[in-house]
């Protein structure tokens, strides 16, 4: 589990395509996997991957096609900064919401613009699932956790203020209008939604 405090930013260090996966291997600069092991968890970009090589200066996964498929982790490139956020320890300060690293998609960037010295981000969610958002509730995005500030469902877009402290510790600092961000929908409102959604339809 996770709590979409992204801690900081690595380097994209290599790309290996094998049969069914791709090995992506990530820098350890800021020192972020020293106590890292193979099997463990990271959120990388916000999408659940397991590690499976370390050697105190980069750090490897394997990423299945399909979540490639499904991700924006498909249009990594070497040197592209990634966020980083290792899996939630217990007793430990939870300074965000509950995220499981499971990607729904990809939500594109239709407005990022400056206001002072935030920005002001908004995208739009495909398909239907803008039902699973509600104002001033939250969205996982490139693994951080944000709060809802404006939502229009029959556009489908949601809109997002960045402060100067997630600008500079993510890479969010770095989009522009077309481009895709990987999302996470917070399961419990899925739950609700679709368990009302079942018993009403029943109910017909």
């Amino acid at each position: 589990m996770y709590t979409g405090i992204v801690q900081g930013k690595e380097k994209v260090l290599s790309l290996n395509k094998g049969s069914g996966f791709t090995t992506l291997m990530v820098s350890n600069h800021h020192h972020f996997f020293d106590d890292v092991t193979v099997g463990a968890s990271v959120a990388i970009d916000g999408t659940c991957l397991t590690v499976t090589q370390f050697n105190g200066d980069s750090v490897a996964f394997d990423i299945s096609d399909f979540t490639t498929d499904t991700t924006t982790l498909k249009f990594l490139a070497i040197g592209d900064d990634v966020n980083i956020e290792r899996s939630h320890q217990m007793h430990k300060e939870n300074g965000g919401h509950s995220l499981y690293g499971h990607v729904e998609g990809m939500a594109e960037v239709v407005e990022f613009t400056a206001t002072g010295e935030t920005y002001r981000l908004m995208i739009r969610i495909p398909q239907d699932n803008i039902r699973y958002f509600f104002l001033k509730g939250f969205i996982g995005l490139h693994g951080c956790s944000l709060t809802i500030n404006g939502i229009d469902e029959e556009n489908k877009t949601i809109v997002l203020n960045l402060i100067p402290e997630t600008l500079r510790m993510t890479n969010l600092s770095q989009i522009k209008v077309g481009d895709f961000l990987n999302y996470e929908i917070d399961q419990t409102t899925r739950t609700i939604v679709d368990t009302l959604s079942r018993t009403l339809a029943r109910q017909k």
